[in-house]
């Protein structure tokens, strides 16, 4: 015995009841009449029958209550265990074996749709859901296809062939839709389920075992929103499909549909979004030939420091690890890390020489020089046509020559920038700028509006007389009001602007101190990161995404609190954003594509980074992590020339 209640249908217990009502009325009259005459007798009977018919309807209204709470449960959408319905009523029995199945069915395709809905690994997605749709008809395999919106073609994703799991990309031939199996042309043409055959020619033109024929087949087609053939599935069964299970699998098929074609539109917009960023990042290096690599190495450099600490099995990050999501943000935050480079005007970024904008200034003060020159030469040919002495004019026109040849080469050694620039060469700048040279044209002829209007007072009368190097009133460039940095900016910004937007002083550059940038030029640069910060705050990204504008905006801020935009400490800053610190200043060291240094080797770059480390302005535990895994031969090997890769031993540095 199974212990399963014997049920009857519904008419026979209503039957029963009626008979046992008349029995016990009877059996009551046939004890008690002669004892009971009259309304007592009656009363008796009433009673009699009112207490058999109450326990009778409880044992039949019991089910229903219970199956009435059930109902209830499910309208909540409260599909937790329930006992199970059973009744000696046939229609309640049913009724309740019925409504479990329902239940069951329910429960299990929210399941299913939460899967779909849920899902964010495409690739995955599509043999797990042909296994579904396999398991649920019953049938003994499955092909599932999409179409391919390259070149129409059906491609099949995923294949679950007879008793084992449904796996991905199967390599199965691509399917023309105007030459497919009569059964799935129908399905095709009709967007409905087909039913039928497939014959072993038929098979094998889809690249399928021809032990196949001898099953029925469903051609089942997806639709998109637009009633548009989105793919096909095809389902192999001994005999038809339960009508039931049929429509279970349509539905589910519609709801499939709905989440493929979310999850394609997904990821054409993730590609779209990559080739977005990549091509932002052409971009930028394309803006200058020194940097051109500077956008994609970095990420190289930071991904690899990433896995680095990922892989850790003791030390500081031996716990760390990313998942999908996070590798996501990472990715597009270090390859998005100076986007806002696009606002730094190339001759900033390219900057080779102290004197150069847009050319290199140096070439207008040779030509000065060479206007000295020749006036010493006319002085000379000058005074001995008067009658002077040919022998000290010649001597002294020569020495002046070779005075300001010497004084040119200096500034022009001075011009291309360098380490560190002496107090006292400044000061040498200062007096070989102090000499005087006759211009005769005016110098207000043939300006743009703009620089014109930087020609304060009135011109000069002609011949003027002016310093061979000067600071000028017109080198200064004043700064638009709304460049300005108010100290309660929503983003944290904690920069020292400034006051001009440029100066263009001829002195004012020769003396920069290390490299050729001057204070204006190098806030223009270290703006890059404002401007990213901005752009990338102002993109909707999702919410798993939220973390780019941080990694992307933190890579030149140090563990002390100096660096820039925010001047954020370490604990302020997530490990991406410091590991992006570590890439981009590596990278920079190491770099052979800059204008104003050759790049370092790798004993020279890691020396410097130590300092760092010592100093406080990378992360200790990063740096440490960076060199114990060997992250800076990996690195060294894919991007540094040759010659820049000495022997280093990575206590040295630590």
């Amino acid at each position: 015995m199974d212990g399963k209640i014997k049920s009857l249908p519904l008419y026979l217990h209503i039957t029963l009841l009626s008979v046992g009502l008349v029995a016990v009325t009877g059996l009551v009259l046939r004890h008690f009449g002669d004892a009971i005459p009259g309304i007592g007798e009656f009363g008796l009977l009433l009673g009699t029958v009112a207490v058999v018919a109450l326990v009778a309807s409880r044992r039949i209204a019991a089910p229903l209550a219970e199956l009435a709470k059930q109902a209830e449960a499910v309208r909540r959408f409260d599909f937790g265990d329930h006992p199970q319905l059973r009744s000696s009523v046939q229609e309640i029995d049913q009724l309740g074996g019925a409504f479990d199945l329902m239940r069951d069915a329910v429960r299990r395709f929210l399941r299913i749709n939460r899967r779909l809905a849920t899902e964010t690994d495409f690739d995955a997605l599509q043999p797990w859901l042909l296994d579904k749709m396999v398991d649920i008809a019953g049938a003994r395999g499955g092909v599932l296809y999409l179409v391919d919106a390259g070149d129409d073609t059906l491609a099949a994703t995923a294949l679950d062939a007879e008793g084992g799991k449904a796996s991905g990309m199967p390599g199965l031939p691509r399917l023309q839709q105007a030459a497919l199996p009569q059964l799935m042309g129908n399905a095709r043409a009709t967007l409905q389920p087909a039913n039928g055959r497939m014959s072993a020619v038929e098979l094998a033109s889809l690249g399928l075992d021809a032990r196949f024929a001898a099953f029925g087949t469903l051609a089942l087609p997806l639709r998109d929103r637009r009633e548009q053939l989105l793919g096909m599935l095809l389902l192999f069964k001994d005999g038809e499909i339960e009508a039931a299970n049929a429509r279970f699998i349509e539905a589910l098929a519609a709801s499939a549909a709905t989440a493929l074609e979310t999850q394609e539109l997904l990821r054409a917009q993730k590609a779209l979004l990559e080739a977005t960023i990549r091509m932002v990042a052409g971009a930028i290096d394309a803006q200058s030939p020194y940097t051109g690599g500077h956008c994609e190495r970095v990420p190289e450099l930071t991904f690899m420091l990433a896995r680095a600490a990922c892989a850790a099995q003791d030390g500081p990050y031996a716990d760390f690890g990313l998942d999908a999501e996070e590798w996501e943000a990472l990715h597009i935050g270090a390859w998005l890390h100076d986007c806002g480079k696009v606002a730094t005007p190339e001759h900033v970024v390219d900057k080779a020489t102290k004197l150069e904008t847009v050319h290199d200034r140096i070439h207008e003060v040779r030509t000065r020089f060479e206007v000295l020159k020749r006036d010493a030469e006319i002085d000379c040919w000058r005074g001995i046509a008067e009658g002077g002495d040919r022998g000290v004019l010649r001597e002294r026109c020569d020495a002046l020559k070779a005075a300001l040849d010497g004084e040119f080469a200096f500034v022009a050694h001075c011009n291309v920038g360098g380490e560190f620039l002496s107090p006292d060469k400044q000061q040498r700048l200062r007096e070989i700028g102090a000499r005087r040279w006759q211009r005769t044209l005016d110098d207000r002829l043939g300006l743009s509006r703009d620089e014109l209007a930087r020609h304060v007072g009135e011109p000069a009368p002609l011949p003027a007389e002016e310093c061979l190097l000067a600071d000028r009133p017109e080198h200064r460039i004043a700064r638009p009001a709304e460049e300005a940095i108010e100290p309660d900016n929503r983003w944290g910004f904690r920069m020292d602007v400034p006051e001009l937007l440029y100066n263009r002083g001829e002195l004012h550059n020769l003396s920069v101190s290390r490299g050729t940038l001057t204070a204006e030029e190098r806030y223009k640069i270290n703006e890059h990161m404002v401007q990213t910060i901005r752009m990338l705050t102002e993109l909707p990204f999702p919410r798993h995404l939220r973390a780019v504008p941080e990694i992307a905006g933190g890579h030149h801020e140090k563990m002390d609190g100096t660096g820039y935009p925010k001047r954020l400490e370490r604990s302020q800053l997530s490990p991406l954003a410091r590991m992006m610190a570590i890439a981009d200043i590596f990278e920079a060291l190491t770099a052979a594509d800059r204008p104003y240094k050759p790049g370092k080797t790798l004993s020279e770059a890691l020396k410097i980074m130590a300092h760092m480390r010592r100093d406080n302005h990378i992360d200790p535990e990063l740096i440490e992590q960076f060199l114990r895994a060997g992250v800076h031969l990996d690195y060294a090997e894919k991007f540094m020339l040759p010659a820049q890769i000495d022997a280093v031993r990575i206590e040295d540095y630590l």
